[in-house]
């Protein structure tokens, strides 16, 4: 299957921990930072290890924003390996009502909202179309 990896918020470490297992219990190789980031880890390091080889990069939205340094980190390079046709692909993923930012409002999202099981097969079935 696919590596994904999983860019959230702090504050949205609950929901996109579930989205990961979720994810995982697809049969996808996710990568999520409460899972791989330990004690006296570089954090960039391990970011950068996580989104190399990345096919997706499921970007959770809320209402704490995508605009943060970390998350930015995260998300911007995957849009611009997706612009050059990389091979890295960004899946947004609504958690909580979040506009995306300007950047993205192109893209669309997967609505975990209203019904979080749909969410998680759109996602899914846009892993499955995109290889």
């Amino acid at each position: 299957m696919a590596k994904v990896f999983v860019s959230h918020r702090g504050v949205d470490a609950v929901p996109a921990e579930r989205l990961a297992r979720d994810l995982q219990a697809a049969g996808h190789e996710v990568w999520l930072d409460l899972w791989e980031i330990e004690i006296g880890d570089s954090i960039v390091e391990k970011m950068n290890e996580g989104l190399a080889g990345a096919q997706y990069v499921v970007l959770c939205l809320s209402a704490a924003g995508v605009t943060a340094p970390w998350i930015t980190r995260e998300w911007a390079p995957a849009v611009a390996r997706q612009l050059e046709n990389s091979g890295t692909r960004l899946l947004p993923a609504v958690l909580t009502g979040q506009e995306a930012p300007a950047l993205l409002a192109d893209i669309k999202a997967a609505d975990l909202t209203a019904d979080w099981r749909a969410g998680v097969a759109a996602l899914l079935r846009a892993m499955d179309r995109a290889r």
